[in-house]
């Protein structure tokens, strides 16, 4: 599951931070934040291959999963200051993250041709996530005053998921998988900004936020691309 809520509100909060860090430091917190992202790509990757031959019974378990994730989310932000055991809250939700997307992964895989539509997601998603942090990097244009609305955006897409919950409507599952994944693209420009001003308090606070852009992209990749490519 994705869609997490994450601290687009805090406005300027740590401008005096920014401003007092040298050119040397912010380099190295980038270098760290994606670091840091790299792993949490694997060890998503391993909680995604651990899961998919569970994918009945995590099926069965999904809420307490997503749950789970939350609370790990929330716990990560009070343990983020402390080595070690940051690392091992940070590991543990990107796992589960896997271990809850295996199910539509098992799914997609089922289908035929499902290995190419998995395959084809990721790409997409790799391209769109380049694409944008080379935009972010590049552009004269400023997107970190952008916070809250799409915060509020973000709000509206979780509402409508919810509702289609009940609905079950394909076309209205396209719609949301489609502004899914226009609003997380313009969230790597965001957060990649930010993490080179160096606005984030930790380099897990912006591997975490880079993961969760990736992610969110690719289940609505995955989600668009299973839809268009099912016989039925």
């Amino acid at each position: 599951m994705g869609l997490y809520d994450r601290d687009y509100a805090r406005g300027n909060s740590y401008a005096s931070q920014t401003n007092s860090r040298s050119e040397a430091q912010i380099v190295s917190f980038v270098k760290e934040t994606y670091k840091l992202f790299a792993a949490s790509m694997m060890a998503g990757a391993v909680g995604a291959y651990v899961g998919v031959p569970l994918a009945a019974s995590i099926s069965g378990l999904i809420w307490p999963l997503f749950f789970l994730e939350i609370g790990l989310l929330i716990g990560l932000q009070f343990v983020k200051n402390k080595p070690g055991i940051n690392l091992l809250v940070m590991f543990a939700f990107v796992f589960v993250t896997g271990l809850t997307t295996a199910p539509l992964l098992a799914y997609t895989l089922g289908m035929n041709g499902g290995g190419a539509v998995v395959g084809n997601a990721f790409a997409m998603t790799a391209v769109v996530f380049g694409a944008m942090s080379f935009f972010a990097i590049k552009s004269t244009k400023d997107f970190t005053g952008y916070g809250k609305p799409l915060m509020i955006a973000l709000v509206v897409i979780i509402g409508f998921s919810i509702l289609n919950i009940f609905l079950g409507n394909p076309m209205f599952q396209i719609i949301i998988a489609g502004a899914v994944v226009i609003l997380f693209s313009i969230l790597v420009i965001y957060d990649t900004q930010n993490i080179m001003n160096g606005a984030y308090q930790t380099p897990i606070d912006g591997a975490i936020a880079l993961y969760l852009d990736f992610l969110n992209i690719f289940i609505a990749l995955l989600q668009l691309f299973g839809i268009f490519g099912n016989e039925e």
